[in-house]
């Protein structure tokens, strides 16, 4: 299937590694000229370099989506890349480096405040910066990268589910804001995905339960004990880019301010 994304410039926030680096590479690979972002040069140069080695074009935009001047330094060298942005992937995030896997009585109010800022407020800088250019041109795609936890959250990271679910609803709101604009915003939920820190995680559960060095046996304990879906195998970042490169797309019109769970049915709720 034709996606009709040749000529689209993508922002990809977060995309020098994990989730990001495979929505990047299926963006490109569907003709999207993706500016690959970043906190460290030499990843997101590699991602980049890896889609144009496939064939693509790329280019990258690096600094710190937490604070306003890392976000203006993006957001300039993003539009400078390509010559504007039609669609911003809204993907980098994660806890506070402090406190980032704390429950309810450990998070203090700086990991609330440092988490929000990697999540929510990250994404909100990009908005304000790129919308109006799409605006303009009558046509846009906003594509927020949530969290399963966002609307099912465990009692463990509050700040972290907390700073999700507000995504979810800032989609919502930005899409009724948008009406008529021909900009499209929606949410893209993912579960259990396998990124290099996933992999580290199962690496460390083998070791801990006397399976050194045997990955698939932990992925098989998480799926059996921690993980309860109802597809038998861990997600993987191009199951993420494979739904975000259809909403992203000419052909994802009548797509507006929803939630897609990307999750193997994980979640317990209906929606």
């Amino acid at each position: 299937m034709d996606l009709r994304l040749a000529g689209k410039r993508a922002l990809v926030t977060g995309s020098s590694g994990g989730i990001g680096a495979g929505v990047a590479e299926i963006l490109a690979r569907e003709g999207a000229a993706v500016v690959v972002h970043g906190r460290d040069t030499g990843r997101a140069e590699a991602t980049a370099e890896r889609i144009r080695a496939a064939g693509g074009k790329a280019a990258i935009a690096c600094g710190d989506l937490a604070t306003d001047a890392g976000g203006d330094a993006v957001a300039d060298a993003a539009l400078a890349a390509f010559g504007g942005i039609d669609i911003l992937v809204n993907n980098a995030g994660g806890r506070s480096s402090d406190n980032g896997v704390a429950d309810w009585l450990q998070a203090e109010g700086a990991d609330w405040a440092d988490t929000y800022q990697m999540n929510t407020v990250a994404a909100a800088r990009l908005i304000r910066r790129l919308v109006p250019g799409m605006k303009e041109r009558g046509w846009g795609r906003i594509i927020q990268v949530a969290s399963a936890a966002g609307t099912s959250p465990s009692a463990n990271s509050p700040q972290y589910a907390a700073s999700k679910a507000a995504m979810i609803n800032m989609t919502v709101s930005l899409s009724k804001a948008l009406s008529r604009t021909g900009v499209t915003v929606n949410t893209i939920s993912p579960g259990m995905i396998q990124t290099p820190a996933v992999d580290a995680w199962l690496d460390g559960i083998a070791e801990a339960r006397g399976w050194p060095g045997d990955r698939a046996k932990s992925m098989a304990w998480v799926l059996d004990n921690a993980v309860h879906q109802t597809v038998d195998r861990m997600g993987m970042p191009e199951d993420i880019g494979n739904v975000i490169a259809l909403v992203a797309s000419p052909l994802g019109d009548f797509i507006n301010g929803a939630n897609f769970r990307v999750d193997g049915g994980n979640s317990p709720a209906v929606n």
